[in-house]
């Protein structure tokens, strides 16, 4: 079977800057994936790019067997997608929101209405008519992830999922994506926070500067024991302490 996501070379520059340059990526199907990197390290941009919203310059990228850019509408059937920012329609209520998103990926109106109830009790949202619109920002987080579990999809790509995300919330986010990954299901996950890489992913891709720095399972990557934060720290060469200031 095909891996989840297989990209060669994968290139993107703006202007003379390459944002992301020469990666090469193979996600397993099954596995709890975390795709980590400092700011600006070309992070975003890669899922930007695995979910067709903005073209490669170069290489190749394949999901779930199938090819970008020819394939992409079978693709965004088969894939669940949280973006950094949580591009949601404010105008309608979190129910409402979630059915007309079910409506998109072909579910009968019975179901994607069943569905969007089901999702809205079970990550403790309200399901009353409050609109989006007035709901915070770990609320409007809760809503998109709901939105990409609706059609069950094969494959989940999460840029920053627990941003502003209460310890609630983000627990049953972790549970309802870990039983994903017992079922089957791939997750594609980026995140500053280490922790949470250390407690739900199986294996880990550290990109810096555009270019993949390390590739291997967690348990690999943590050589000696250390945290993975020490061989996050280490990877990059960021190390030594740059300075102090005296009235600090």
């Amino acid at each position: 079977m095909s891996p989840a996501i297989l990209v060669r070379d994968l290139r993107k520059s703006y202007g003379l800057t390459a944002a992301v340059d020469g990666v090469d990526l193979e996600v397993p199907r099954g596995s709890f994936f975390g795709f980590l990197g400092p700011n600006g390290a070309g992070k975003s941009t890669t899922i930007r790019m695995l979910t067709g919203l903005i073209p490669n310059d170069g290489g190749s990228i394949e999901i779930l067997g199938f090819k970008l850019p020819g394939d992409a509408l079978e693709i965004k059937k088969r894939i669940g997608l949280v973006p950094e920012e949580s591009l949601l329609f404010d105008r309608l209520s979190g129910v409402e929101f979630l059915e007309f998103v079910g409506r998109m990926y072909g579910l009968p109106r019975p179901t994607a209405m069943e569905r969007a109830r089901e999702l809205m009790d079970l990550f403790q949202l309200q399901t009353d008519r409050k609109i989006i619109g007035e709901y915070s920002k770990g609320m409007r987080k809760r809503v998109a992830m709901a939105a990409s579990l609706i059609h069950h999809p094969e494959l989940f790509l999460l840029d920053e999922p627990f941003e502003g995300v209460d310890a609630v919330g983000a627990r049953v986010m972790k549970d309802i994506l870990t039983d994903q990954v017992r079922r089957g299901a791939t997750i594609f996950l980026t995140t500053h926070v280490l922790e949470v890489v250390e407690r739900l992913c199986d294996r880990v891709a550290i990109i810096n500067q555009g270019r993949i720095v390390a590739c291997a399972a967690l348990n690999e990557l943590r050589a000696g024991g250390e945290s993975l934060e020490d061989a996050f720290v280490r990877l990059l060469g960021a190390g030594q302490q740059t300075g102090r200031l005296e009235w600090l």
